[in-house]
């Protein structure tokens, strides 16, 4: 027996835009058309008009030669901007649409999430549409009943089991839908955005069972946004960008291309800003660069004043050093040294020194702050890429092994 869950070859999806979508016609409405014809006709050519220019469509590639496989118990992460494909592949997947070309061969019963409540019916109870998607997915009524109390339980919906779906809040719906999606078995699970509702509690929920999904050996096909649950969850990803696979591989290595597209090393160049502006960093400076694991570094601040801030203004400043993934490593922050700078006008140049960069070789975000106590003056986020070389007690075989971004220098002796 094959080992391949989903094979996906040469997979196309085309949709037409900019025309009429195309009612359900009765014998009426083509009579009265076929009579109105040359009418419409000679109408447009008084116009000027070419006849049914008005009526032409245009054409977008949702998807665009997509190839991939996926093997039985693998956990895959399919990432990528808004509008890169990754829903439209998950419903051609669900056989909830047809491909334009290509073919996509699944071996195995499909449980689909794709968005809250596929699947349900309004009219029907929660629990008539847990039987419901259950029959769908070929399961007996025996399996069902089995699964039942913990579906319910998950959900946290037991006293309104017997109400119709359509009264429930969008949490509830997404609740049980999720419930019934994972706890049902199904043999491949294709999961979109979940995550994406619900409050913090009924995420970290969400994830905790498809870790237990994964830990069964069942296949899962994981869309989202989030790139820590992606990471926690998937052993490799495949990410697509205007309806094309751009890379397939290792999660943290497809990861880190999706998070660091369009990024140049060491280059200042904000992607969010926030706060009043009375004063803004006009740049900012890493010296040397590219600095190095365990060497001396200084961060430079490059800041103007603005013209109509008015009296003394004082400000502390800070650096926030982040990974790919955005997860906080450590910050310097002016305040914890009981620091803070007169903002004069012109260019006031602020500058933080480390005598040892704690960083192993890679590539860092980093988040910039200017403020006055908690009120932000100027808070950058995502406006550097540092990108660290090798330098003392580092070797690039122990960084890889371990993992850990963050060596701190220490002394050992034996007592």
């Amino acid at each position: 027996m094959s080992d391949i869950a989903i094979r996906v070859e040469g997979l196309g999806k085309m949709y037409r835009i900019g025309g009429k979508q195309e009612r359900y016609r009765t014998l009426r409405d083509t009579l009265s058309d076929a009579f109105a014809a040359p009418f419409r006709r000679v109408s447009s050519l008084l116009r000027g008009q070419a006849y049914g220019a008005a009526n032409l469509n245009e054409t977008i590639w949702a998807l665009k030669d997509v190839s991939f496989e996926v093997k039985h118990g693998e956990v895959v992460g399919i990432i990528g901007r808004n509008g890169a494909g990754k829903s439209t592949l998950l419903k051609i997947l669900s056989r909830i649409t047809e491909p334009t070309e290509g073919y996509a061969e699944i071996r195995g019963r499909v449980g689909s999430l794709l968005e809250v409540g596929t699947g349900f019916h309004p009219e029907l109870t929660g629990r008539e549409n847990i039987y419901l998607n259950g029959a769908i997915l070929g399961m007996k009524k025996a399996e069902i009943e089995r699964k039942f109390d913990e579906i319910v339980d998950f959900a946290e919906i037991e006293k309104f089991i017997d109400t119709p779906v359509k009264h429930y809040s969008s949490g509830m719906y997404v609740r049980l839908a999720f419930a019934v999606a994972a706890h049902l078995e199904p043999e491949i699970l294709l999961v979109d955005e979940v995550l994406a509702v619900g409050d913090a509690a009924f995420q970290k929920k969400c994830l905790g069972k498809m870790g237990d999904v994964a830990r069964e050996g069942r296949t899962v096909l994981f869309v989202s946004h989030n790139m820590a649950a992606v990471l926690n969850l998937c052993s490799r990803a495949v990410l697509l960008d205007a309806g094309q696979v751009i890379h397939s591989g290792s999660v943290i290595e497809v990861v880190d291309q999706y998070l660091m597209a369009d990024w140049q090393d060491n280059v200042f160049s904000p992607r969010e800003r926030q706060g009043d502006q009375r004063a803004m960093i006009e740049n900012f400076e890493v010296r040397p660069n590219p600095p190095r694991t365990g060497m001396p570094v200084e961060f430079a601040f490059h800041i103007s004043r603005s013209p109509s801030a008015r009296g003394d203004l004082f400000a502390e400043v800070a650096i926030a050093i982040l990974t790919h993934q955005g997860v906080p490593l450590f910050q310097l922050y002016s305040r914890h040294m009981g620091q803070e700078f007169a903002i004069r006008n012109g260019n006031t140049q602020i500058v933080a020194r480390l005598d040892s960069l704690p960083l192993a070789p890679g590539r860092y975000r980093v988040n910039l702050w200017l403020g006055a106590g908690h009120v932000p003056i100027d808070w950058l986020r995502d406006c550097f890429v540092l990108a660290v070389e090798s330098g003392h007690f580092t070797e690039s075989e122990f960084v890889e092994s371990t993992g850990y971004p963050v060596l701190v220098p220490s002394l050992w002796q034996r007592l």
